[in-house]
């Protein structure tokens, strides 16, 4: 059999954990049992979809490196790969059902239907249709169409009762009673279909074999199930994923932070730690081994080895293995992955290849995210003209005395003036000169040049940070802290 897997997001908003992660899973699934994997854009919701959504949607695992097979952009044997785009297959379908007695026409109006389900609610039970329009004759029809001439249409579900037993992947063996379902709408009076009957029309017409999904969608099977069976498609088999916590244990949401995969993106995680990540929320290989590359998950990656118990997101643990993919890139590959960030943040800025990969050797073992660069490099990046010391810093290490801070930089400036070449060995042993001359601790010394050089009192390490800088800029930025300080 070949294997066919699909994720099908709905276009309403941005691709999140969650999707991602059921994304992932599909695709190493069809990776591992050398099958495809198809994307389908469910956009059947016109008042919530947008194009930018979808766009946002393809990025986002286009930068994953989830490759599909089959889908926009790219076609494929069974398409269109939008819902938008499949009307016709979806009437043909519907035609079927009507025809073999599946479904029929339901003229009940939306304001009755909605008065049914307010009953209900009152006497505290489930709304349930109650099947008025079920077995109308056709005259009956006939008359009823010319009360309400755009039905609903609804599937007959079977009244012989019994249960839906499907085996799922995941959860293991699952029932659903049919009493508990009534004769569910599969087309609105508009002529659109339904989430359930798009779905098991597109699986079954794309032939997919399994069904990997969140298990939010679990309620719906018994429903699809039928429908399939309808339509006469062989039922996939299904796999139903445990939801997402945040570390309260709580259903994961922008309450915890970042959940979307594009703001995650823009925070300066990488790809390779987010699908590492990914992968671990709900699988392990063992009780050990937590790095995996793309490729390794794909050699490893079973459904057996799925837990149905829901998975707790873990900010910390995702910024470590982002700490040790950034390690694992070449200097050159992380310094093109900073570009952008560096431009987002100060446009366009003239960059010395060597000094940039200086800079980069410096930051690499202690970066948990490539914006953390980008804010600790400030004093290399900004322009001349634009560069300024944090005032609150500069006040913090003036509070206790202004004069001697003055002191200080100033018997810096003139050991700085001496430094010849102006090499990272020759700066500190001139500073060290300094510190051993004064009697103060090294940071008394050094906290001001930091400050005064980089703006901040964080910064790559200081030595190095001035011969990048280099010697006249160095001073000149020294220059300016002591007229702030005097100045105040």
């Amino acid at each position: 059999m070949d294997i066919r897997v699909r994720f099908a997001p709905s276009p309403t908003g941005w691709l999140h954990v969650g999707g991602a992660r059921t994304a992932l899973y599909n695709f190493l699934f069809a990776r591992r049992n050398k099958g495809s994997f198809i994307l389908r854009i469910e956009d059947t919701d016109r008042s919530r979809s947008t194009e930018e959504a979808i766009q946002k949607i393809i990025e986002d695992l286009s930068w994953l490196g989830l490759e599909w097979d089959e889908g926009p952009e790219k076609g494929g044997p069974f398409g269109p790969y939008r819902q938008t785009e499949r009307n016709s297959i979806y009437h043909e379908h519907l035609g079927r059902l009507l025809k073999s007695g599946n479904a029929y026409p339901c003229f009940c109006m939306p304001e009755e239907i909605e008065r049914q389900r307010e009953e209900a609610l009152k006497k505290k039970i489930s709304f349930r249709y109650n099947r008025r329009c079920r077995d109308l004759n056709s005259e009956e029809r006939k008359k009823m169409m010319k009360i309400n001439p755009t039905p609903a249409i609804r599937f007959k579900t079977p009244l012989l009762g019994g249960d839906i037993i499907f085996k799922d992947k995941v959860k293991g063996e699952v029932r659903f009673e049919l009493s508990h379902l009534d004769d569910f709408v599969i087309a609105r009076a508009d002529g659109t279909p339904t989430y359930n009957f798009a779905v098991v029309v597109d699986d079954g017409t794309m032939k997919i074999t399994h069904v990997i999904r969140g298990d939010d969608h679990l309620s719906n099977t018994p429903k699809q199930i039928l429908i399939y069976k309808a339509l006469g498609f062989e039922i996939p088999e299904f796999a139903h994923l445990s939801m997402i916590l945040g570390p309260d244990k709580k259903r994961l949401s922008k309450r915890h932070g970042a959940t979307a995969i594009f703001e995650f993106r823009r925070l300066g995680y990488i790809p390779e730690a987010m699908l590492n990540y990914l992968a671990l929320l709900g699988w392990s290989f063992d009780d050990k081994t937590t790095i995996f590359s793309k490729d390794e998950l794909i050699e490893k990656f079973s459904l057996e080895r799925v837990s149905s118990n829901p998975a707790v997101f873990d900010p910390e643990k995702l910024n470590w293995l982002n700490g040790y993919w950034i390690r694992q890139l070449s200097d050159e590959e992380l310094s093109r992955r900073l570009l952008p960030f560096i431009k987002e943040r100060y446009g366009d800025v003239s960059l010395d290849k060597q000094d940039f990969i200086k800079l980069v050797k410096l930051t690499k073992e202690r970066m948990k995210h490539l914006n953390e660069f980008v804010d600790w490099c400030y004093f290399y990046f900004v322009s001349k003209e634009e560069f300024t010391i944090d005032k609150k810093e500069l006040d913090k290490l003036a509070t206790s005395d202004r004069v001697e801070l003055t002191k200080i930089l100033e018997k810096v400036k003139k050991a700085l003036i001496e430094v010849d070449p102006w090499e990272k060995t020759e700066i500190e042993m001139k500073l060290r000169d300094v510190v051993e001359k004064t009697g103060l601790k090294a940071k008394k010394v050094f906290q001001p040049v930091r400050l005064a050089v980089t703006g901040r009192l964080v910064s790559p390490p200081l030595f190095e940070s001035l011969e990048i800088l280099k010697k006249k800029e160095t001073l000149t930025r020294i220059e300016k802290a002591l007229a702030m300080i005097k100045g105040n």
